[in-house]
C-alpha cells in the first residue's frame, strides 16, 4: 500500500508572538514486518520513520516512529510565531520513501 498525500492544517495567518496549533496526519499503513497476512506470508515492513517539521530551515518539530505507532500518524503540536516563512513537512520512511509538503505563514498587522 501507497501512503496517501499529507495532511497538515494550521494557520496560514497569524501574529508576531502567537502561538498556533499545527495537525499533521498521513495515509500508511505502517506495516512492522511481523505480521502475517492471510496467504501466511510476512507482510513487508513499510513504516514512515522519521517526521521534521522546519520553518524557514529550523526545526520546529521532529519525531522518529517506532514499531508501536499505529497506521496513519497523527501528530499535533504547537510552536510560537517568530515572523512570516514557510513551514515545511517532511514525513521519511522505509525503502527511501519522502512525502513533503509546505504551507506559508502571513503575518497579520497588528
Amino acid at each position: 500500500m501507497k501512503p496517501g498525500a499529507p495532511r497538515v492544517k494550521m494557520p496560514t495567518t497569524a501574529r508576531i508572538g502567537d502561538v498556533i496549533q499545527i495537525k499533521s496526519k498521513i495515509r500508511h499503513p505502517m506495516e512492522t514486518g511481523w505480521r502475517k497476512g492471510g496467504d501466511g506470508k510476512t507482510v513487508s515492513r513499510n513504516r514512515i520513520t522519521r517526521f521534521v517539521c522546519t520553518f524557514d530551515g529550523r526545526d520546529v518539530m521532529s519525531a522518529d516512529f517506532d514499531s508501536g505507532v499505529a497506521a496513519d500518524p497523527y501528530l499535533l503540536f504547537y510552536t510560537k510565531v517568530v515572523g512570516a516563512g514557510t513551514y515545511d513537512f517532511r514525513w521519511e520512511g522505509d525503502g527511501g520513501q519522502v512525502l513533503t509538503t509546505a504551507i506559508p505563514l502571513t503575518i497579520l498587522n497588528t
